[in-house]
């Protein structure tokens, strides 16, 4: 079954019922990665909107459409120009519950679709996380859990954990895996952020490729250290710059089994992006 990448997006917003009673958003952002061989273009878009359902629970959702365009050297790659255009549809579905005054609990379950062009249901995974969170101080927390995660370029189960303390009303600091970030604010309109992420993806492939052997999947991994800015516009527009580096990048194929069957041996480089975003 073979569905566009635009009709299908127009069909998930359709069955999005946006109830923003509470809080709802708009993110739009644009990312370029160009390294010596292989240059990552990537644009995506995303809706959502939360709402307290009591004093106990919360409830969020978050629908998302990302575009990956890859570009090669023709030097290096001239028989992969096909394999240049990667799609991913994903709906984030989030619950809290306020146990006692000191203790959270979250559940995250995000299916997701990640192709070529040819659109199936064999394309289609389910990642997703669990974890507590504690609350030590009136400053300070710390969360544990596990997580079904693209962090290494394919859905693995890992532990994931991290530790948040409010330093003042200017600065707060979070570490932990598979993110870390410095904030500072020193006003009500700007944010700095020093960050840390260990992140990745994968997408089906349509057809396999004379490199590719039986790879199935392209997979897509590292570890970006950045510096963000936020620019509060107004009341609800926010303007997102980030420039950093990517260490330990990698970009392989690989079969049914995950098994590698292909390697790019892409280099480390750097990144930058721009983002606007709309709350209410």
């Amino acid at each position: 079954m073979k569905i566009t990448v635009l009709g299908w997006f127009l069909f998930m917003i359709s069955v999005y019922s946006v109830k923003a009673q509470n809080n709802f958003a708009l993110d739009l952002n644009f990312k370029t990665q160009p390294t010596e061989k292989i240059t990552l273009n990537e644009t995506s878009i995303g809706l959502s909107f939360s709402k307290k359902i009591n004093a106990k629970n919360k409830f969020s959702n978050t629908l998302n459409y990302t575009n990956l365009n890859v570009k090669y050297s023709l030097l290096n790659f001239e028989s992969l120009q096909n394999l240049n255009r990667f799609n991913q549809f994903q709906n984030k579905l989030e619950f809290s519950h306020q146990f006692s005054n000191t203790t959270q609990f979250n559940l995250e379950v995000t299916p997701t679709a990640n192709f070529e062009q040819d659109f199936d249901f064999s394309v289609v995974s389910v990642l997703g996380s669990l974890n507590v969170v504690q609350q030590l101080g009136l400053n300070t927390n710390f969360t544990i859990g596990a997580a079904r995660t693209t962090a290494f370029g394919l859905p693995k189960l890992l532990p994931v954990a991290s530790f948040y303390h409010k330093i003042n009303n200017e600065s707060s600091l979070l570490i932990g895996f598979p993110y870390s970030k410095i904030s500072y604010s020193n006003n009500i309109r700007n944010t700095f952020s020093l960050t840390n992420h260990f992140n990745g993806n994968f997408y089906y492939l349509d057809v396999q490729n004379s490199l590719s052997g039986s790879g199935t999947k392209a997979s897509l991994s590292q570890i970006t250290t950045a510096l963000e800015y936020q620019r509060n516009m107004d009341e609800n527009w926010f303007m997102v710059f980030k420039a950093g580096y990517d260490f330990d990048k990698k970009y392989i194929l690989t079969d049914q089994n995950n098994h590698k069957t292909y390697d790019f041996n892409i280099d480390n480089g750097y990144l930058f992006s721009i983002g606007i975003k709309y709350k209410h």
